[in-house]
C-alpha cells in the first residue's frame, strides 16, 4: 500500500495495488455524501484505490507524515 498526498488540494490517494495503468480504473463509486471519498475499481470489481477528500483532517497524522508528497 502506498499513500500520496497533495497538501494544496488537501487530497490523498490510497493505492491498494502497486500500479494502476491508464484506463484500468473503470468504475468510480462515490462514498457517503460525495464529500468524503471515491473508490476506484477495475473491470473485475477489485478495489484499486481510494481518493480521499479533506485528507488532512481524515487521515492519522502519522500516515500523512509518511505519505509521498505530490503537487
Amino acid at each position: 500500500m502506498r499513500v500520496t498526498y497533495d497538501a494544496v488540494a488537501n487530497m490523498a490517494y490510497i493505492h491498494l495495488v502497486d500500479r494502476i495503468d491508464p484506463g484500468e480504473a473503470v468504475q468510480q463509486v462515490v462514498a457517503g455524501d460525495g464529500t468524503t471519498a471515491v473508490l476506484d475499481f477495475d473491470a473485475q470489481g477489485r478495489l484499486l484505490g481510494v481518493e480521499l477528500f479533506d485528507a488532512g483532517s481524515r487521515l492519522h497524522p502519522d500516515l500523512l507524515d509518511a505519505a509521498e508528497r505530490i503537487g
